[in-house]
């Protein structure tokens, strides 16, 4: 496979996965599935945008590059017919190191929130939410849960939403470090598609 194609699979790849890292953030927002009445009922993590910025935002420009190393024109460039695609491919790799930059943000933030837990409305305080666990306890302990009153299932809640970020993030990772040693492979052997010499045999 040319590495051109392989670049625009992975970037097809990218695409959805960034966009669900979206919608996850997004859904953190409303602990538990409720509109909370203040901001300071968010899990705090939330707010470091991990999912919309690092694995979202960031991640569809190394997306795009991907796409778009397939249709970049391969010729002319100093009298050498495959250095315009060589140097496609080297850029290509600096944009897969922010990539990995922005999802490794992601995945930072996601086991931070996921060993905090949620803020939780308790018996004693339903005014206002706490940090009610400490050191990712509640992971092993499940009986701490029933110490949680709300908004919602908010633990459930935030494990899921957080699990998906960790996991996705994991995964853009992986695909981002893909396309570092495509880059190089492509950079320097160049692309095996030879768009040159078809343009030559036209000619």
């Amino acid at each position: 496979m040319c590495s051109g194609n392989f670049a625009k699979c992975l970037g097809i790849t990218l695409i959805p996965l960034a966009i669900v890292c979206v919608l996850c953030n997004i859904l953190l927002f409303f602990p538990g599935g409720n509109v909370v009445k203040q901001t300071t009922d968010i899990t705090d993590e939330v707010f470091y945008f991990g999912g919309i910025l690092g694995s979202g935002v960031l991640m569809i420009f190394p997306a795009l590059v991907f796409l778009g190393l397939k249709n970049n024109d391969c010729c002319g460039c100093c009298g050498n017919e495959s250095c315009g695609k060589r140097f496609a491919m080297f850029s290509s790799i600096l944009f897969a190191a922010v990539g990995v930059a922005g999802a490794g943000y992601s995945v930072i933030i996601s086991c931070v929130a996921i060993n905090h837990g949620p803020k939780c409305f308790t018996e004693f305080n339903t005014a206002n939410t706490t940090y009610l666990f400490a050191d990712g306890n509640y992971l092993s302990n499940r009986t701490l849960w029933k110490e949680c009153t709300g908004p919602g299932d908010i633990i459930t809640w935030h494990l899921t939403l957080f699990c998906i970020l960790l996991m996705t993030g994991l995964v853009q990772i992986g695909l981002c470090a893909f396309q570092v040693i495509n880059g190089l492979i492509g950079t320097i052997c160049g692309d095996c598609c030879g768009c040159c010499g078809v343009r030559h045999t036209l000619l």
